[in-house]
Order: structure tokens, then C-alpha cells, then sequence
């Protein structure tokens, strides 16, 4: 540095902190660096820290020190209080001021600031971002090199860089695109500087003292010193770039297409950020409808000698304006220094060019013949750039995360006149999807990392990711530690296996166990994602359950008949019991019905079907299935042909399970709905959350009942007290009694059996029960399930699964530790079997059609409205 400059650490953001002594520290906020000459006015100074802080030039506040006193703060107000500064650092090589005033540069007119000579100049603008702050019990000393103008730097010591990164990657794709560059260590007593690339953050300061074609490049600059007459000054060096590639972007050039804006801005993805490098889109679309962002846009390029900041403004400014006024226009000539556009349309006299002006730094407009003679032809071949559809469909997603194409593409049609076909907008949904929700692929390859994390933050959970040889995704297994305990200690040993399409771009399919608490909802004891459903994957999913599950209770299985999980239950499980869903079963009745109906007709079947199924005694069921019988032959070969022992409660042997007749896939599909068009991690998250849900809040809402049974318990029993009252109870012994009702049965207190066959079954007394102990001073309540008490279902609900909001993304150094993994694919994208389409059989086929059943005369191939036979 030329002797008799000053450097001054200017910071600003941050807030004074009083230490335990009296003295003032200053904590967070940002640092620039600027030297200052005897001969630097004070109002040149204050605008130029007003313009590079960004802050109100009137407001702006000025402190700092005398040298040795950390306590007063001394203000600067003009040229005499800053000779005295100068004067007071004389033998220092720095002096910190401090800046406050109300946020929000305001640019003084021209005329006022135009004589401003104070010399200098930046050097090099570098983004930076709200983690790298000042460190207020680690101060930095600086020492700057001859030369060094206003470099915009953040003062961190080495820790603190670190954890600026690690809050800045979240996700491995993200840690690829971030980039951190550090400034070597310079000799000779240098300073480090920390430079946070801010190409991931997508907010570029423009250096206006550079070119364009520097603003735009650069993200291929990297910071470096340069040694001259002046000393070390920082400086940028662009990548060496191929000739070959200079030729190919000339050659591109050439063959341009017909567009409404230029496109060729590389695009950075960013998972879980919504962080486009420019963003074309609907802006203000939160405040303006797009009729009045269209309005707007036919202004944005008004004539000859209007000036840009950049090309890119230049480009944005030339693509709404034509897409406002309805025609397309090609760029003949476009690169950083200048750009030539014509109408699309042969021989139409529309052209416009624009230049970059170094004296003025501005881009602007040469040249504008506004006429078109083409009436609007065009306009008919328009094709939208990429980054600008993305954009315009990322906006919709937002509001909507679910829109098809089709709905998509009206929208731009009616929005912005814009006709475009069905690919287009799909290869836009993916593209925007994509940037707003993360990669569907690299989600995979996070997988064993996800799982990992799953359970630290959760342990005793067990997790099992299965791939194949090929490296691709097949099945990924999950249960936590607190539902796996709920089910052992608070749930019925009964479990629902049920199986849920995800409808996602990989056609996954979600396997489940629930089971069901003390008060009939559902309890999610572990889940599987698998790549496809077939008996081998129904069979790995079981035999982890298994590993997961340490209890030695009998448990009954509940699923579809159709599935023939059967076998692989009783193989993997002991003394296990098998029974098929009535849900399942009573939809295959219904769709299985024909005529010819006699008797009540076919509505009363389905009802006749579900008393057969609860009947508790064999007499019920035949009872029930003979009216069957008396309706439909054909139903009732139907039901007695489907197995009864497995599904019907006189003679299926382990718990039962008909009181349940809805859909527990439903409840995981809805769970999933929302994020459905997430990647594979977000959508396992999903889940999670939705159980954290579950079980903190039947945790909160249990915590408040006074009863000790369940609130659906609790009230069926009342029900069953009142139709005790006025009963006769004979008694045969202290332990066997007789209830006189409309029938006489006979009550085991012992046994916990009445001949009416409603308390074991049910695990609730019977009224017959009930009226013993009226008469015996016996509480009911001792005699109930344990699994009914309010106790077993606060038991079951008593653990929690742990947040998982810090294990989501990765962060810092993790990315390494997640290439350690074995890299995982995505499995094939081909729609399984279950999900396409059924094809329709004719009755040439050999299938035969439903036939009509008339309710009148119970005929076949008519109905009631055409009956015509005579009663």
C-alpha cells in the first residue's frame, strides 16, 4: 500500500455488544474493506459506503474508536472529524467503522454526484450470503496489500466458514452445485479472505466497472491475486475455455430457432430451493393477475437509447414485450456485448439492436423499427424458451401442486396466447418439479444415508433397504421403535396387511401392517416401499416384519383373498392365524351377483352377506345364509365356496376382525396424495410426519379421558348396562349363574363365556354377564379386554417418533459421507399389472355379462320401469 492511505474495515448489519469490563464489541453483520487518502472528502465517502452497504444516504451513521478505547464511539459528520480519524491512526495500518441508517439505497441525481473523484474502484464484487458473519469472541486482524481497493469481504474465522457451508448444502445434488473458493494465504503479512461463490444463491452483484461479458461469465471466473506496481490485488481469471467450444456456440448461434427468448443461460437445479439463476416467471404474480403482467410487458421496450443494466435485462425486457404484443422473433446476433433480433416472419421489416456502452456502462437499444407486416404469422410458429415455460409453470405448481398438462396448457393459452402441445408442458412439469421438489433419481442414491439417520434419531426403529444386482431400487422396509412397542404393549394382536399404488413417476407400491387400538383406529406398525407387488415382495416384507416384531403372541393377518398371502403368514409366522378382509369380500359379492333374484331382490344380499360373516354361532351363520339361498343360488354357492372358516366369526379361530368393513388403504392413499409427486425421501418423510401426527395426538386427546374404558367402549357397555336392568340371575355357584331374558343362557365368570356367545368374541360382557354382576358386586370393568382400557391405549401411544426436520437434507460434510454409500438407481419405470388397464371382455370371450333383474317380477333382461308382466 502507497504510504499515507488508510485501510477502513467498514461493517455494518450487526449490533454492539457490552462486555462484562465496560467495552463495546461488535457481533454479526458484514465487513467491507476501503481505502482512504488525506485528500478524501467525507461526502464521497459517505456515498460510496451508503451505495455499498445499501443503505439511505441521509440516514447513514458513521462511528468508530480512538485507538486503545473501546468504550466511547466517536461520529463522523464531515471533512475536519474525518482529518481527525486519519490523524488519530496514523501509525495503523486499519481503523473499523461502523455504519448504521435505515435500509434502502437511494441514487442521488446525477448532477449531484457526478464531480465525485475519490478514486476508487472495486476491484471485485463478490455475493455474499447471511451465514458468513463477523465473529464477535474471535476477532480477525487484517493487513492488506499495496493496491487493494473496496473488495466486499466476510470476516469468519476457519469454524465459522465451516458452518457457513454446512448451513448452506442440504442436499447432495445442492453440495455439487455450491461451490466454496477461498483465497490463498498471502505472504508478506496478507490478510485471508473468504469468497463465497454465490452461484447457488443466484443473486450476482454486478461489478459496473466490469463488462458484460465479465458479468455474465461469471460463474467461469475463479478469484486470484495478481502481483503489480500497486502490490497483491484481487483479481479474476476466467477458465480456459476449448476452441472447439468457441466454434460450437458460434455454430449454434447460426442455427438459431424461433423463440420468444433467448435461452441460453445455463439452468442450476437446486432440491428442496425453489432458486432459479433468472427467473422469467410471473414475478409479481402474488400482486397482478396475468392480464395485468401482459398490460405491463408491452412497455418494457419503449425505443432508441433506452439502456439496460445488462443483456440479460436486455433479454428479459425483448421476450415479455414480445410475447405482450403476439409474435416471435429471432436473435441473429447475440452475445454478451451485443444483440440483434428480426421477426421470425420472412420478409417482415421488424428488427431491433442493442449494444453494450463501456463509457456509460449501460446496454442499449441502437436501433428499433417497430412495424410489422407480417400480421401476426409469426406468432403461430412462436416456441417459448425452456427457462421461461419452467418458470411460468413452476408459478403454478406452487398454488397447485396436482395440475395435469392439459390444465397447464389452457392456462398459457388464455394467459399469454401461447399454443403448446401436450409434450412440451409434461417435459415443463418435469423440469419445474424437479427444481422445486429435487431430483427423483438422486433420491434414491440418499437412501441408505435416509436410513441411517432414521435410526440414530430414532433408535430401536429398524429400517432394510434391498437392491438389486443391477444397483437399482427394489424394497425399502421401515418401523419405529414407538409403534412397534404401542403394538406389542397397548394393540390387539391383529394386524391388516394392505398394499397402496403411489401413483409416482416409478409406479412404487407401498406395503403396510396396521393394526387397531383400544379404540377401533387404526395403528401404523411398519411400512415398505417396494418396486413392484408380487408374492416375493409380499413374502421380504413379512419376513422383516418378523425381525422386527419380538413378541410371542399369536397375531391374526387380515388381506385380500386375491393376494394368497396365506401361505407365506402361516410359514414366517407361528401359531399365526390367516383371515380374508370382509372389506375385499364384500366388494368381489357385489361384483360376482346375477340373476336370476327372487325374495327380497339383490339389495338385501349384501346385508345378508356382512350378519353371516359377524355371526357369532353356526346357527346365525346358516340362518343368514339361507336367506341368501331363498334371494340367489348362485350367491350363495358364491359364499359357501369362498372358505367361511377363514372369514366368518362362528368359525374362523383367531381374533376377530368383521366390525371392520372400510378401506385402510384409503387412509395411507389420502396420507400420500399430498406427495405423491415427490421424490422417494420427501415422500417416506410424508409418512412419517403423518404418523408423528397419529401418535402425538392420540397421545394429547387420551390424556384427558376420566373413563377407563375407550370412548367407543366405554359406550357400547353402557348400552349393554341398560338392557341388563330387570334380567333374573338364578345362581348355580359362586362362579356359574343363569340369566332368564328371552331365552335362558348360562354365564361363566370364570371362563368368561355366556351361552348368547357375545363376550368372548367381542372381548366386552355381555347384558347376561353384566346382570351377574349387578347381583354379585362385581365390577363389569375387570372383566373387559385389557386392550379397551384406556391405560393399554395411552400404553400404546406413549412413545414418540422423533422429528425428523434435521435429517431430511444432508448437510455439510455429509455429502461425502453419503458417496460412501453403494450408489443406488431408480427402478424400472414400467406400470405394473395391477395398474393397467383392463381389457374388455366381449361375450365371445366366454364371459357373460351381468344380466337385468327386474325388482317387480324378479324376471331377467328387463327392468321395472319396461315390466310387462301382469301381477
Amino acid at each position: 500500500m502507497a504510504r499515507g492511505k488508510l485501510i477502513l474495515i467498514c461493517q455494518s448489519g450487526g449490533e454492539f455488544v457490552t462486555k462484562d469490563d465496560g467495552s463495546l464489541s461488535y457481533a454479526g453483520g458484514e465487513a467491507y474493506a476501503l481505502d482512504i487518502s488525506p485528500e478524501t472528502a467525507f461526502d464521497d465517502l459517505k456515498y460510496k459506503l451508503a451505495e455499498t452497504c445499501n443503505l439511505e444516504y441521509k440516514s447513514l451513521s458513521i462511528k468508530y474508536f480512538l485507538p486503545g478505547n473501546r468504550r466511547t464511539l466517536i461520529t463522523l459528520s464531515n471533512d475536519k472529524d474525518l482529518k481527525r480519524m486519519y490523524d488519530f491512526h496514523g501509525d495503523s495500518v486499519t481503523a473499523d467503522v461502523f455504519l448504521t441508517g435505515r435500509a434502502g439505497f437511494n441514487r442521488l441525481p446525477s448532477d449531484m454526484h457526478a464531480n465525485r473523484q475519490s478514486g476508487k474502484k472495486l476491484a471485485e464484487t463478490v455475493t455474499m450470503t447471511a451465514a458468513f458473519r463477523p465473529a464477535a469472541t474471535s476477532p480477525a486482524t487484517y493487513k492488506v496489500a499495496p493496491g487493494l481497493k473496496d473488495v466486499p469481504v466476510a470476516i469468519a474465522t476457519p469454524s465459522d466458514s465451516a458452518k457457513a457451508v454446512n448451513s448452506i448444502i442440504r442436499s447432495p445434488t445442492r453440495a455439487a452445485i455450491t461451490s466454496k473458493r477461498t483465497a490463498h494465504s498471502i505472504a508478506d503479512g496478507l490478510f485471508e479472505v473468504s469468497v463465497a461463490d454465490g452461484t447457488a444463491l443466484s443473486t450476482d452483484i454486478i461489478d459496473m466497472s466490469a463488462s458484460p461479458a465479465d458479468t455474465v461469465k461469471k460463474r467461469r471466473r475463479t478469484a486470484s491475486w495478481k502481483s503489480g506496481a500497486n502490490g497483491l490485488t484481487i483479481v479474476t481469471v476466467a477458465d480456459n475455455l476449448e476452441k472447439g467450444n468457441t466454434t460450437s456456440r458460434k455454430k449454434n448461434a447460426r442455427n438459431h430457432k424461433l423463440t420468444v427468448v433467448a435461452d441460453n443461460m445455463e439452468q442450476h437445479i437446486e432440491p428442496w430451493v425453489d432458486n432459479a439463476d433468472f427467473d422469467f416467471a410471473l414475478q409479481d404474480s402474488s400482486n397482478a393477475s396475468p392480464e395485468k403482467l401482459v398490460a405491463s410487458w408491452k412497455n418494457g421496450i419503449t425505443g432508441e437509447g433506452q439502456d439496460f443494466k445488462s443483456v440479460v435485462e436486455f433479454r428479459d425486457a425483448l421476450q415479455k414485450y414480445a410475447i405482450a404484443h403476439r409474435f416471435a422473433y429471432k436473435l441473429r446476433k447475440n452475445d454478451t456485448n451485443r444483440a440483434s433480433g428480426v421477426c421470425a416472419a420472412d420478409g417482415c421489416p421488424w428488427r431491433i439492436h442493442a449494444s453494450w456502452v463501456p463509457s456509460a456502462h449501460v446496454f442499449r437499444i441502437k436501433k428499433l423499427h417497430r412495424s410489422h407486416t407480417c400480421g401476426g404469422e409469426s406468432w403461430k410458429t412462436a416456441t417459448p424458451a425452456k427457462n421461461w415455460l419452467v418458470n411460468i409453470i413452476k408459478d403454478r405448481l406452487r398454488d397447485s401442486p396436482h395440475h395435469k398438462p392439459k390444465e397447464i396448457a389452457n392456462g398459457i393459452l388464455r394467459d399469454f396466447g401461447l399454443e403448446l402441445n401436450y409434450t412440451q408442458v409434461w417435459r415443463g412439469i418435469e423440469d419445474a418439479r424437479q427444481q422445486l421438489q429435487g431430483s427423483y433419481k438422486e433420491a434414491y442414491g440418499q437412501l441408505p444415508w435416509y436410513c441411517d439417520k432414521i435410526e440414530e434419531a430414532n433408535p430401536g426403529s429398524f429400517t432394510k433397504l434391498l437392491i438389486g444386482d443391477d444397483r437399482k431400487f427394489q424394497h425399502l422396509f421401515l418401523s419405529f421403535h414407538a409403534t412397534i412397542c404401542g403394538f406389542e404393549s397397548g394393540c390387539c394382536p391383529l394386524l391388516f396387511l394392505e398394499a397402496t399404488p403411489l401413483k409416482s413417476k416409478y409406479h412404487e407400491i407401498l406395503l403396510t401392517a396396521t393394526a387397531l387400538d383400544g379404540d377401533d383406529g387404526i395403528f401404523p406398525v411398519a411400512f415398505a416401499i417396494v418396486d413392484i407387488e408380487n408374492d416375493e415382495s409380499w413374502r421380504w416384507f413379512l419376513e422383516q416384519l418378523k425381525y422386527a416384531l419380538s413378541t410371542s403372541r399369536s397375531i391374526t393377518f387380515v388381506s385380500d383373498r386375491d393376494k394368497g398371502l396365506m401361505k407365506h403368514v402361516l410359514e414366517i409366522f407361528e401359531n399365526a392365524h390367516h383371515g380374508y378382509s370382509i372389506y375385499y369380500l364384500i366388494d368381489s359379492f357385489i361384483q360376482n351377483l346375477k340373476g336370476p333374484f327372487h325374495g327380497e331382490g339383490r339389495a338385501s344380499l349384501p346385508g345378508s352377506f356382512l350378519a353371516a360373516a359377524r355371526a357369532v354361532r353356526p346357527d346365525g351363520f346358516r340362518m343368514y345364509t339361507d336367506q341368501i339361498k331363498r334371494v340367489s343360488s348362485s350367491a350363495y354357492d358364491w359364499v359357501m365356496q369362498n372358505e367361511p372358516e377363514y372369514w366368518a366369526n362362528a368359525f374362523f379361530k383367531g381374533e376377530h376382525f368383521n366390525h371392520v368393513t372400510f378401506d385402510i388403504a384409503e387412509l395411507y392413499a389420502n396420507w400420500i396424495e399430498e406427495a405423491r409427486e415427490l421424490p422417494i425421501i420427501p415422500k417416506v418423510e410424508a409418512l412419517r410426519c403423518k404418523i408423528m401426527q397419529l401418535m402425538n395426538g392420540c397421545q394429547m386427546e387420551s390424556s384427558n379421558w376420566s373413563t377407563k374404558l375407550t370412548p367407543s367402549k366405554q359406550g357400547k357397555v353402557q348400552e349393554e348396562c341398560a338392557k341388563a336392568c330387570g334380567l333374573k340371575v338364578l345362581f348355580s355357584s359362586d362362579t356359574l349363574f343363569e340369566v332368564h331374558d328371552s331365552s335362558i343362557n348360562v354365564v361363566d365368570i370364570d371362563k368368561q363365556h355366556c351361552s348368547c356367545a357375545m363376550w368372548k368374541p367381542t372381548g366386552l360382557p355381555c347384558r347376561h354377564a353384566i346382570a351377574v354382576f349387578n347381583c354379585t358386586n362385581r365390577s363389569l370393568y375387570d372383566y373387559c379386554s385389557k386392550y379397551f382400557t384406556a391405560d393399554s391405549f395411552r400404553s400404546a401411544y406413549s412413545e414418540s417418533i422423533n422429528p425428523a426436520c434435521t435429517i431430511a437434507y444432508p448437510s455439510g460434510n455429509e455429502k461425502d459421507a453419503i458417496e460412501d454409500y453403494e450408489q443406488i438407481i431408480p427402478p424400472c419405470t414400467s406400470r405394473p399389472l395391477s395398474q393397467q388397464k383392463k381389457i374388455r371382455r366381449t361375450k365371445s370371450q366366454g364371459i357373460i355379462r351381468r344380466s337385468v333383474c327386474c325388482t317387480r317380477c324378479k324376471g331377467v333382461g328387463h327392468n321395472k320401469a319396461t315390466c310387462k308382466e301382469t301381477l
